[in-house]
Parts: structure tokens; C-alpha cells; sequence
């Protein structure tokens, strides 16, 4: 049977999930670094991407598929020449430095509630829009040489293609709802791109000929003539990816801890949240992402685990020897999201003279949990949630953050066994375009979806109140 190929291009790697179509067994995977950024200038060489790319096939053999899919990082921002040449390094979700931008636009349109009508979302330094807005203000010589403007997974979706080829002149660019929907300028509910935000930026540039052509979702970009013609499926956003790599059913929402952390649910009819807690995305799929993000998880943990001095095991046996009521942490180390505080910093109160190593990891594991949960009571305010809570991502492997996760959460909790949910469901994805099937084909013919059960155990009855008064100070 044909090989399927799903990509996961992340902020930190490429990974690559190479699946037999008949059956989903992953017949081989791999990855290759990014180069390392930190916030609040976030950056990367989109070249690096490809070069990340190309390592990582070699190291999964190179083999020739029938069809792949990219789903990438959300929301960055990619402006290239006329010849193919980024006129400035991509800026990242994570970077920053567009904070005054999206005051500022949030301002002009007419308020939060104006942008959640007009796009489902308030725009935060995350978006692309406010990233453009930046380099219009910032970098006036390179916004001149701007002709096209794409997110990270559309660049590489036409390098695939041929598209694009630096030096070059540059052909189809396209995109799909899913990450379109992330940009800021692009409504899920319409459907439509909004010319009148992005003339808030430039009203003397012809947009329509600077963003991608939105496919649908089971539509094909072209083909990769480097694998046997392979079809190439539309891509995605990592966590409109990552919802159909774990199978995600309706009732059920999905809490991914990876570098930041996410909350989300698929919702049939289009959300918009005007105080900007819920990002009213579209999905991979013709359906809706009501999704929050929160800039720190992951990374909170690995940076308290190194100051430790400990590996991930006993990091969690740590965590889990802390008597409740210890020291509370908010994690903003690099700023935050959600709540939208770019210039916020970690916080650790109660602090007192006997603290133990123990109480340093547990307050760790319960600020991400508690900025999480957060996340979960907002989206519960715009959609129904009576199903599952499933645990994704490479740190929802920790033990000590799936107890702290099941004993507050008053509902089942699942870790999913997607180990790598992006690439998974970037496979996906590729399958269906490839089939011209319903995604929901696939993901039953590959038996994702499953999960183990996380058994609940006794809470801190007073966490959640004692961490909602250090974030509300």
C-alpha cells in the first residue's frame, strides 16, 4: 500500500511520520533541530525550515509517498521579494516585539468586539497581522520590497511544490482555513479574507495579490515531483494538526503542553470571544476551533528542572512528594498570552526559609496546570464540553502533571497515545486529500482517538484560588 507523509514543522524541530495508508502503522519518523530563540525577538531563516526539512526525509529514509502534508507553527509571518528572498528573518508566534502594533490596531477597528465580529479574535503580539503592522512600522525599507506575505507552513508547502524557489520568480502560494485563521485578517465565519483590516496596515497595496489562495480542506496544493509526484495536501496549523492527530470528538476538548500550552474543542458553528480569552479559529476540516493559548508550559517546567539539576523522572517524584499548600508560581517567563501580557515576567510567592526542592517542582507542575485550567473555563463559557479532556503534547508524559491535571478537572482525563498529535494528523490529512475521503474516514481506519484513562487523586483544594489571586493582582 502507499506511504503517507504528515510534518510537523515546530518552533524548536521538524518531525516526520511516515504511515502506511492502509493501516496507520508508522513505518518510520524522524526530526531535526530549528535554530534555538528566545522571546521577545523571536526569529528564524524560513531557509532553516527546509534545510530542518530536507535532514529530516534523508533521516526517514527518503522515501517515496503518495501524498504529505506540513502543518506548522501558527500565526508567523513570512514576507518574501519578488524574488523569493525573505525581506526580514519570519518572525514566531512567540515574538513580542509587535505588542504596541496590536494595542494599536485593537484601537483603530474599533475595539475587541469590532475584531471578534470581524475575524473571531483579538488580535495579540501572536498574530500576523500585528507582526505586518510591526514591520510597516519598523522596517520601512524591507516593507517596500514585501510582494508576498505567508505563514511558516505555506512557505514550506510551496517549496514543496516548487512555487518557490529562492532567486526566483514566485508562482501559487497557498494556504488553508485552518492556519488562515490565525492570521488575524482571514474570518472563519465569512470565510473571507478582511480587506479593510489588512488596508489598516497599507490601504495603498494590492493585498489580493500579497496572501495565499485559501484551499479547502480537501483540496490539493500540487505536487512534490522530488517523491514520485506525490499530491500535496493543503497543510495546516500545528493545533488544527494536532486536533486530528488525537481524534478529537465532539464533547471533548484537548489540553496540548508543548512549548506553550494550548486549550481547544471542535465546535460546528464559528465563536468569537470579545474579551479575547478564546481565539475563534477554523479548523483543518470545514468545522471550528475555539482555541486559548498560553506562552508558557513546557519550557516553564524544563527551566525548573534544570535549575534543579534533575532529570524528568525525578523531577516528577519531586513534584509529586510536595505537601499541598506550598509556593505558587505564575509562569509568565517570557511574557503571556493569555491573559495578553507581552511584558510580563514569573512570579513565585510564599516563599519562606524552609522552602524544599520539592515545593520548587510542585509549584512548577501547578502554575502550568493552573494557567491551563484557565484556558478550559473559558472555552467551557462558548462551548459545550462534556466529553473527555484529552492530554497531549511531550509533556503531558509527565506523571506529576497528569495527577495534578486529573484531580482538578471534573471530568475524564485521557492521555492520548498520539505521540507525535501534529505529524499525526498532518498524515491524516494528507490521506484524506490523497482519497478525497472525510478526515473522520481516516482517523477510524488508523484507530486514533484512543487513549489511557488517568486516575484521579486529592486535590489542593485551595490551588486554583490562592494562584487566581497572584494572576489578578
Amino acid at each position: 500500500m502507499p506511504l503517507i507523509a504528515g510534518v510537523d514543522s515546530s518552533t524548536q524541530s521538524t518531525k516526520i511520520e511516515i504511515r502506511d495508508l492502509a493501516s496507520g502503522e508508522v513505518m518510520a519518523s524522524s526530526s531535526a533541530s530549528h535554530p534555538a530563540v528566545v522571546a521577545p525577538v523571536s526569529e528564524q531563516d524560513p531557509e532553516s525550515w527546509w534545510t530542518a526539512f530536507n535532514t529530516a526525509w534523508a533521516a526517514a529514509g527518503s522515501p517515496t509517498v503518495a501524498a504529505i502534508s506540513v502543518a506548522g507553527q501558527q500565526h508567523g509571518m513570512v514576507a518574501l521579494d519578488e524574488d523569493a528572498v525573505p525581506v526580514h528573518p519570519a518572525k514566531l508566534w512567540n515574538d513580542t516585539e509587535s505588542a504596541p502594533d496590536a494595542d494599536d490596531l485593537n484601537i483603530r477597528l474599533g475595539g475587541p468586539a469590532a475584531w471578534a465580529d470581524a475575524v473571531g479574535s483579538v488580535p495579540v503580539a501572536a498574530f500576523t497581522v500585528t507582526k505586518l503592522a510591526w514591520l510597516q512600522r519598523c522596517r520601512s525599507d524591507a516593507w517596500q520590497r514585501v510582494t508576498r506575505v505567508m505563514l511558516p507552513h505555506d512557505y514550506l508547502t510551496a517549496r514543496l511544490t516548487g512555487s518557490i524557489t529562492p532567486g526566483a520568480p514566485i508562482g501559487r502560494v497557498t494556504t488553508d482555513r485552518g492556519d488562515a485563521s490565525g492570521t488575524g485578517y482571514w474570518s472563519p465565519a465569512a470565510g473571507e479574507y478582511r480587506w479593510d483590516v489588512l488596508e489598516l496596515i497599507d490601504a495603498h497595496r494590492d493585498w489580493a495579490a500579497v496572501v495565499p489562495d485559501v484551499l479547502g480542506p480537501r483540496e490539493t496544493a500540487g505536487q512534490w515531483m522530488a517523491s514520485g509526484n506525490a499530491v500535496v495536501a493543503p497543510g495546516t496549523g500545528d493545533n488544527m494538526a494536532g486536533a486530528l492527530g488525537v481524534g478529537l470528538g465532539p464533547g471533548d476538548a484537548v489540553i496540548s503542553i508543548g512549548t506553550s500550552g494550548t486549550v481547544y474543542a471542535v465546535s460546528k458553528t464559528p465563536t468569537a470571544d470579545p474579551t479575547g480569552a478564546v481565539a475563534g479559529f477554523a479548523d483543518a476540516t470545514g468545522r471550528f476551533l475555539p482555541l486559548v493559548c498560553t506562552s508558557n508550559a513546557a519550557k516553564v517546567l524544563d527551566a525548573i528542572r534544570h535549575l534543579l539539576g534533575v532529570e524528568h523522572a525525578e523531577f516528577d517524584r519531586l513534584a509529586l512528594a510536595a505537601e499541598p499548600g506550598g509556593p505558587v508560581l505564575l509562569p509568565y517567563f517570557d511574557g503571556e498570552r493569555t491573559p495578553n501580557r507581552p511584558e510580563a515576567t514569573g512570579v513565585l510567592d510564599g516563599i519562606r526559609s524552609d522552602i524544599t526542592r520539592e515545593q520548587f517542582a510542585r509549584a512548577a507542575v501547578d502554575g502550568v496546570t493552573c494557567g491551563l485550567l484557565d484556558g478550559l473555563d473559558a472555552l467551557r463559557q462558548l462551548t459545550q464540553l462534556d466529553g473527555r479532556v484529552l492530554l497531549t503534547g511531550g509533556a503531558a508524559r509527565s506523571q506529576a502533571l497528569q495527577q495534578v491535571m486529573a484531580a482538578m478537572i471534573d471530568a475524564p482525563v485521557v492521555l492520548s497515545e498520539a505521540g507525535q498529535a501534529v505529524a499525526t494528523g498532518a498524515a491524516v490529512q494528507a490521506a484524506a486529500v490523497f482519497e478525497q475521503v472525510d478526515h473522520a474516514v481516516i482517523q477510524h481506519r488508523w484507530g486514533l482517538g484512543e487513549g489511557i484513562a488517568v486516575e484521579r487523586s486529592a486535590s489542593d483544594e485551595t490551588l486554583r484560588e490562592r494562584y487566581a489571586a497572584l494572576r489578578d493582582r
